[in-house]
């Protein structure tokens, strides 16, 4: 894909000795949604903390908007215009929501009101919670001020690990719901989800990774539509 913001190519990565993802070579279009999608251990949150910089490639390439960032610090990684919100440990628990909005804009202070504003407009239930220490709030809540966070320096990427998870049936249908507002503000989504059918479901394009690779890339209706994958991965459509 010649016009894709973000691209992995030949990306190898792991803990020590242990190579995790094998060659995984994706491709992120401006303003899109690719899910990915796969069992447990498959390497789906390894991958994106590869390219968040969280963990060091052992080989390949990430490039983002035709920048090379593969092996940068998480900060630098950053500052190209990615942001990472992992699966846990992503808000200050003892700050407060406004506090922890305030730490999102870590790298550019001068428009910490303006971007606040923004995220608060974004989310209401957040302005509503802005003097609420995050520890308090319910796990939904706690993946908005994530999702605030890692908005505060207006990311070209954003990187989702698991944004469903732990979340009540109906938190997961609004959790989606913000996944696709997010998106709405131009902003291109890769997301690891557990909830196969409904990532699908509002994404562009999907990936399927077993045993650290990538199985499968296709448009995510055709992943929904193929029995393949549904007799696999999907389970139950109810």
């Amino acid at each position: 894909m010649s016009d894709a913001l973000l691209k992995t190519r030949a990306l190898q990565s792991g803990y020590g000795k242990t190579i995790i993802c094998h060659d995984v070579t994706l491709d992120l279009a401006p303003g899109e949604i690719t899910c990915i999608i796969g069992p447990n251990g498959a390497g789906k949150s390894t991958l994106l903390k590869t390219i968040a910089g969280v963990v060091r490639p052992v080989s390949g390439s990430v490039t983002v908007a035709g920048r090379e960032i593969a092996g940068l610090p998480a900060a630098q990684v950053a500052r190209s215009g990615m942001a990472y919100v992992p699966q846990e440990a992503n808000v200050f628990r003892q700050l407060t929501t406004h506090e922890n909005l305030t730490m999102g804009s870590w790298g550019d202070k001068t428009r910490t009101q303006e971007a606040c504003d923004r995220i608060y407009e974004m989310f209401p239930d957040l302005a509503r919670l802005r003097q609420t220490r995050a520890g308090n709030l319910s796990g939904g809540q706690r993946q908005m001020v994530a999702f605030g966070m890692a908005l505060m320096l207006a990311p070209k990427v954003l990187l989702l690990d698991e944004p469903s998870a732990g979340l009540s049936p109906l938190m997961v249908g609004q959790m989606f719901d913000i996944v696709q507002r997010v998106n709405g503000e131009g902003v291109a989504i890769l997301m690891v989800e557990q909830n196969a059918i409904q990532g699908l479901r509002i994404a562009d394009h999907g990936i399927v990774m077993a045993a650290g690779r990538v199985a499968l890339q296709d448009q995510a209706s055709n992943l929904l539509a193929s029995k393949e994958v549904s007799e696999l991965y999907l389970g139950s459509r109810s």
